[in-house]
């Protein structure tokens, strides 16, 4: 999905207590990015309701610190809480939910439009006018559940929250997404790599013909340590990690047809439409928002296709080609030479 970038909306620094850590049905340590999509629609109805005439087309996650409620050892578990007794006095089963306290920075990218459900130029707006609109957006989104989680207050923390106008000129552009990754720092985005698990998809099908995209996104999911003969007769074992790789959920299949509203019983809306689905997952990596060229590259969005019936959260990162510098023979992916001033 390519759409005009009219505005970014930046809003820093949000303390999370208590988010869901359970991703999917296979994944945990970070919510999911469906969460934050709906997190995205929930926040355009809210901003609909109280006259603010900006709507959210996508959105980005820059995480700044994570604490993920857990009892660490050989085997890390859950800390639970328990459920109050019944009317018998007797205790009630456990529902096992995982949680973690987080400090994120939201990236929205964020157009116009009046009450009339006509398009608004935000770029036509006093910048005044746009820092007070993004101000009752922060304010509306301090009211919410991010990831099932509770927004904290803050104490002795600056936070503003900034509508930055996107430029029409390309240099312009590079000086305005500079200025928010600069923001962000320090911290870590998380994009997509579905071309990753793809091109490794493809090496191990040169070892072992039968292997599925499942075998790849498994070995993509794990240290595989490898031992490697030394000069000296030594052993070294070393794994194959190449930055911070992990797997994630980026939706949901289709698992039948869609029913029509009311059709299955207990359902939550009676007057939507009713589908089963399984969960669709993939291969995400968290890098520094300095490695990011473009707010493409930072931004999710919702896509569905009708064919499959898939129900997907999309990225457009694309990673940049291994390169070498002529001179120096250093790869131009290396942070030692990357200028951290910008």
């Amino acid at each position: 999905m390519s759409s005009t970038i009219e505005a970014l909306l930046l809003i820093p620094r949000l303390r999370i207590q208590n988010a869901n850590a359970i991703s999917s049905p296979l994944t945990h340590g970070f919510p999911a990015m469906s969460a934050f999509l709906g997190l995205m629609w929930a926040l355009n109805r809210k901003l609909e309701k109280v006259g603010v005439p900006i709507v959210l087309e996508k959105v980005g996650v820059v995480c700044h610190s994570h604490q993920e409620q857990v009892n660490t050892g050989f085997v890390s578990t859950f800390n639970l809480t328990r459920n109050p007794v019944d009317k018998k006095g007797d205790t009630l089963a456990i529902v096992e939910e995982g949680r973690m306290h987080m400090e994120l920075s939201l990236v929205f990218q964020a157009r116009g439009q009046a009450d009339s459900g006509q398009p608004l130029s935000l770029a036509s707006q006093e910048q005044a006018q746009l820092q007070d609109w993004a101000q009752q957006i922060d304010e509306c989104l301090a009211t919410m559940r991010v990831a099932g989680g509770s927004v904290l207050g803050y104490q002795g923390a600056e936070r503003t929250p900034s509508m930055m106008l996107w430029p029409s000129e390309e240099r312009e552009q590079k000086e305005v997404f500079r200025t928010l990754r600069r923001r962000c720092l320090p911290g870590f985005a998380l994009v997509s790599r579905e071309d990753l698990l793809q091109s490794h998809w493809s090496k191990l099908k040169d070892q072992a013909p039968e292997s599925t995209l499942l075998d790849a996104w498994l070995d993509l999911s794990r240290f595989n340590y490898r031992s490697q003969q030394m000069e000296d007769g030594s052993v070294k074992w070393q794994h194959d990690r190449e930055g911070w790789i992990v797997p994630i959920p980026v939706g949901y299949r289709a698992l039948g047809p869609l029913q029509e509203p009311g059709a299955v019983l207990n359902t939550r809306d009676t007057s939507t439409p009713f589908r089963f689905v399984e969960s669709v997952y993939s291969i995400g990596q968290w890098l520094g928002p300095h490695h990011l060229n473009h707010p493409d590259d930072l931004l999710w969005y919702a896509q569905y296709q009708e064919p499959e019936g898939s129900y997907l959260c999309c990225n457009a990162y694309q990673a940049p080609e291994p390169e070498l510098e002529p001179e120096s023979g250093l790869s131009l992916l290396d942070d030692s030479v990357f200028d951290w001033t910008t």
